[in-house]
């Protein structure tokens, strides 16, 4: 057919005298609607209570990594809407990395993890991502399981959204439900007025979605009767049919998309009807019907997109710039634009707790990579979703679908897709709301890492438009000495700071005085200016439900496995306590460190498995730390630490939360971490003995003890500590030898790195032990080189 559109437009509209107002809609498009959208990738799909999930995040503007924002903020909430804990997630080139320790005694249930950039919160909040966590616990009174029943609706949208007499249309049929869909169901097509007859039938290509093709005619009513493999039917209505309107038509090929409208009873014709097509929120193809006509079509090339896959939306105007016909499609769907990693070695065994590994190119093009190595457990179970579907699906639409990933996946079907496309909206933007001039509000900008706000105090008042000098220490570093300038409020502004380790601030009213630094009228504290923000919407609905124990509570095979993985962990530790407490005891005759316990603690606080640190007897070297917290880190077998939202160092032995004494007296962690460790005389760490359980217990000076902490070490009044970023944990990769007594591995993953890299030319190489039970293996690779091509590896190793 003979094409008779004007210029086709590249990425920009070609300038003209004056805008007409689709031209600045499009400017205001352009201009005010960048967007960015997360994808969090975690270890396995279901935890234990107690368990760790290590996560990596990936923020896209469009189709690349994103360059607006450094900081991520992930959030881990229980299913009413508590907030359990969260991590700030320093960005690289839009990746970032966490975990979170899952504490032992978290009740069983569906938790939620969000994650979302200071700059989403501009807009709707359903477009950040809210990730469904099941979360088992043995000893739960409630079991999750999966529910059975299917509730679904239905609905069904012509393409482009009309439905217009003597016109054959292309329908999709969506099913939507808020636990699970039907596996199958067909349906059939009726006029209300013949019901007996049907004018055609469809079957569903998944879960999710059917398409159908029916030419209307005036007066009818329509309907679709729908029906899944259980036997339920409901009957929906199709759209009223128009005497008048346009038609689009879309097909998606391999060299580009083919587009066609019809006109039927138009006044005007197709003429100056206006073709415009948008990826990302940017235009990308532009198209004027300059004749009289009622039909004319064209192909859109990919060049469009530079090749890239991706998700096209078609808008249709008329003369008078109304939005007249939508239509949604995907760019090359049979030819997905992914690379592979170059593997130049591997050694691959099925051997118990055997050695692998996989090496992969130091000459390509791709240097950091996201490498996750689990055993396979035989099922060929398909992934629900991945990165490949929240980068060209999910990412960009609120509603619930069922499996994107398949969209994606080797045996994918493309007119599944397209059919599910049929059925979505763009919602990121409005074309009316553009067309009126609307332009969102935007109260938070993309800030440069994180700010604060610091406020000086001398003497309880403010100190305005004033000189001061502040001291930042982070960790072992040297500190740094600088100046600044109060301002009228009496405020400091401290910019775009990257640290992943706490910085103490400390204040200096004049820097030439040593007295006035140390002085004790002195007071100084540091607000965090990018903060997260409250989650007001509603969880996504799940499959699963929480049922009460009626018999022996049955736990999914690989809980049991992770289970049984947390109890060789603590062996393992237990092991090392036992050579620590066997070195405390050779060879001592009185120890001063016993003698000193026997004058602290009572007989409650007594036992076998304690560790002693002793402040009186020995230097401990804890000078430079703000509190006890900071300075136990890694010092004792089995204690580990958690920030929480404060700032606050808090103490888990094992991975539960441990109880906190302050001279024997049950407290909090704030009164631990404001006190002075110049006035600590013997922390106790106690696992799982006495009377107590697990415990951190803190003992003050008395009598004549005198601690072997200078005094001037200890923190002031005029110092504050900055939390900066969550600084993420180690994958340990470890051979498990005789020594640690496990007789049986049962570690799920076997090895994560959220940023292997490779250096001067060394193969990037992934390297893990074999569990007691895996023969072969999933390995998930994922890396951008630096023009933002994907590469996307998921295969079985054997």
């Amino acid at each position: 057919m003979k094409n008779i559109f004007g210029v086709l437009l590249l990425s920009m509209v070609q300038p003209i005298v004056a805008q007409t107002k689709l031209e600045k809609a499009i400017t205001n498009l352009e201009n005010n609607y960048e967007q960015e959208k997360v994808y969090v990738l975690t270890d396995k799909s279901q935890y234990a209570a107690g368990d760790k999930i290590w996560f990596k995040s990936f923020v896209f503007d469009g189709y690349n990594r994103s360059a607006l924002s450094t900081t991520l903020f992930v959030e881990l909430y229980s299913s009413d809407k508590k907030l359990i804990a969260w991590k700030t997630v320093l960005l690289t080139n839009g990746e970032g990395s966490g975990d979170f320790q899952l504490k032992e005694d978290l009740p069983e249930q569906v938790y939620f993890v969000r994650a979302y950039t200071p700059y989403m919160t501009n807009f709707n909040e359903d477009f950040q991502i809210v990730k469904t966590i099941p979360v088992y616990n043995p000893n739960s009174p409630e079991s999750l399981i999966i529910s059975k029943s299917s509730d679904w609706s239905a609905k069904a949208f012509p393409e482009g959204g009309t439905f217009v007499n003597g016109t054959p249309t292309k329908f999709a049929v969506r099913l939507s439900s808020g636990t699970s869909l039907p596996e199958n169901w067909t349906g059939k097509v009726i006029d209300a007025q013949n019901p007996n007859v049907p004018l055609t039938t469809f079957k569903s290509f998944d879960k999710n979605v059917a398409s159908f093709t029916i030419t209307p005619a005036s007066g009818k009513k329509y309907q679709a009767i729908i029906q899944d493999n259980t036997g339920k039917s409901k009957t929906i209505d199709l759209p009223q049919v128009a005497d008048s309107g346009l038609h689009l038509e879309v097909n998606s090929a391999k060299d580009g998309i083919k587009y066609t409208l019809k006109g039927v009873n138009l006044k005007q014709q197709l003429q100056n009807y206006k073709i415009v097509g948008t990826i990302n929120n940017h235009l990308a193809y532009r198209a004027n019907i300059k004749q009289l006509t009622n039909e004319a079509s064209s192909l859109i090339p990919i060049k469009i997109s530079n090749g890239a896959n991706g998700v096209l939306q078609l808008a249709i105007f008329d003369d008078q710039d109304n939005l007249v016909a939508q239509r949604l499609c995907f760019i090359r769907p049979n030819d997905l634009k992914l690379e592979k990693a170059e593997i130049i070695g591997q050694s691959i065994k099925q051997t118990p707790r055997s050695f692998n590994s996989i090496d992969l190119s130091p000459e390509s093009y791709f240097k950091h990579y996201t490498v996750l190595v689990s055993e396979n457990d035989g099922s060929n179970k398909p992934e629900e979703e991945n990165l490949l579907s929240s980068l060209w699906l999910t990412g960009d639409f609120t509603t619930k679908i069922d499996s994107p990933a398949q969209y994606f996946s080797k045996t994918a079907n493309s007119e599944a897709l397209d059919a599910l496309l049929i059925s979505e909206n763009w919602k990121r933007f409005d074309w009316n709301s553009l067309l009126s001039g609307s332009v969102p509000t935007i109260k938070t900008k993309s800030p440069k890492f994180l700010s604060y706000r610091v406020k000086p105090v001398k003497n309880n008042a403010l100190i305005i438009n004033s000189s001061v000098v502040l001291l930042l220490k982070a960790g072992k570093s040297e500190p740094v000495i600088s100046p600044f300038q109060t301002d009228q409020s009496g405020y400091v502004y401290l910019n775009n700071l990257s640290n992943d380790e706490p910085v103490n601030v400390s204040l200096f009213a004049n820097s030439g005085n040593e007295k006035e630094s140390n002085a004790e009228n002195l007071f100084v504290t540091v607000e965090p200016l990018v903060n997260p923000t409250e989650f007001t919407g509603n969880f996504p609905p799940t499959q699963y439900k929480l049922v009460k124990n009626t018999g022996n509570k049955t736990l999914p095979p690989t809980i049991s496995r992770a289970i049984i993985t947390q109890k060789n962990t603590k062996k393992i530790e237990g092991v090392e306590v036992q050579e620590i407490k066997e070195v405390e005891l050779t060879g001592k005759k009185k120890d001063p460190k016993e003698e000193l316990d026997k004058q602290l603690s009572t007989g409650m606080f007594s036992s076998q498995n304690s560790t002693i640190f002793d402040f009186v007897n020995e230097d401990q070297h804890a000078e430079g730390f703000t509190n006890i917290f900071d300075w136990l880190q890694g010092r004792a077998a089995g204690l580990t630490f958690q920030r929480n939202n404060s700032g606050i160092n808090i103490p888990y032995i094992r991975g539960q939360q441990a109880k906190l004494y302050l001279d024997e007296i049950l407290t909090d962690p704030t009164m631990i971490a404001t006190l002075p460790v110049n006035n600590i005389a013997m922390v106790k760490i106690i696992k799982g003995g006495g009377l107590v359980g697990d415990a951190v217990a803190i003992y003050t000076m008395r009598g004549d003890l005198k601690s072997k902490v200078k005094k001037n070490d200890a923190p002031k009044n005029n110092s504050s500590v900055i939390k900066g970023y969550d600084k993420p944990s180690e994958f340990l990769v470890e051979m498990l030898d005789e020594d640690a007594k496990i007789e049986n591995d049962t570690r799920e993953t076997l090895y994560w790195n959220p940023n292997l890299f490779d250096s001067d030319y060394v193969p990037p190489r992934i390297k893990f032990f074999n569990n007691d039970s895996a023969k072969q293996y999933k390995v998930l690779i994922i890396s951008f080189d630096d023009d933002d091509n994907l590469l996307y590896q998921n295969e079985i190793f054997k």
